[in-house]
């Protein structure tokens, strides 16, 4: 005979409450790597020149790898290789704390769209070839003169002119993450109104620098506008060279988009 004892009743105890989890941490500035290493270089290279080069070591590094329109006047018998690699190079130096993080809040804001959509190889590509645009438009209209050109401002203007062709909601279309939209053709960007007003505030920003009043900056120090119109027009009129098609989104289990945060 099998016997079995037993405890007195008690009142069942209520299961235990668990905390709703937490959702994950968005960083602050959710940046692509690719473009991470472009600031952490371009900050690199301003730090050296100017906490460890002499006067000397400066102006050597300026002439060495600076845009100068002169040198395409003078034979080549009469000068260095710097002329073939200055056309890109003079992107990566700046002249001041000011214009570098002018310049990195301009690269982030537009720059990672830019590298979601088409990747680290082609946003070099992209650096490269909107470098050269910039430098060869104010060559153009500056021929022959002995001025300095530096700064990644044309590479921005680049990159405000490519993201003018997908970056920018259309209207009455529900928000996605930039990288993700369609690209608009020429003639369709130019009929966006959205893409319409940004131009236009762009264009009077760079033409009130070009009458001297500057919107940032040390007003005693040139800005070359020029240079920003050659990347501008680069960027919007060539970037389904660099374009590929976007990715589907990938969808979290709550059904909340991955990559919604845009620096």
């Amino acid at each position: 005979m099998n016997e079995q004892t037993a405890e007195p009743h008690r009142a069942p105890e209520p299961p235990e409450v668990q905390p709703p989890a937490r959702p994950p941490r968005e960083p602050v500035f959710n940046l692509p790597p690719a473009l991470f290493f472009s600031l952490c270089l371009l900050g690199v290279i301003y730090a050296v020149q100017e906490l460890l080069l002499s006067d000397d070591a400066l102006n050597w590094l300026f002439f060495t790898f600076g845009f100068v329109p002169a040198r395409y006047v003078i034979p080549l018998s009469q000068q260095g290789p710097e002329l073939f690699w200055t056309p890109v190079t003079y992107s990566l130096l700046h002249g001041s704390v000011q214009h570098i993080l002018f310049n990195a809040f301009w690269l982030m804001a537009f720059g990672a769209p830019v590298v979601r959509r088409i990747g680290t190889l082609r946003f070099v590509l992209f650096w490269v070839f909107s470098a050269v645009a910039s430098a060869a438009l104010h060559a153009v209209l500056n021929w022959g003169d002995v001025s300095l050109l530096i700064g990644a401002s044309g590479v921005i203007s680049g990159l405000m002119g490519a993201a003018c062709r997908f970056a920018f909601p259309a209207e009455r279309r529900p928000m996605a993450p930039a990288h993700l939209n369609p690209r608009l053709s020429i003639v369709g960007a130019l009929k966006s109104r959205t893409v319409i007003i940004f131009m236009l505030l762009w264009l009077v920003g760079n033409a009130l620098i070009a009458v001297g009043i500057p919107l940032v900056g040390d007003s005693d120090q040139a800005i070359a506008w020029d240079a920003h119109i050659g990347g501008f027009v680069f960027g919007f009129l060539l970037f389904s060279l660099f374009d590929r098609a976007p990715r589907p989104s990938v969808m979290e289990p709550d059904g909340t988009e991955k990559d919604m945060l845009q620096s």
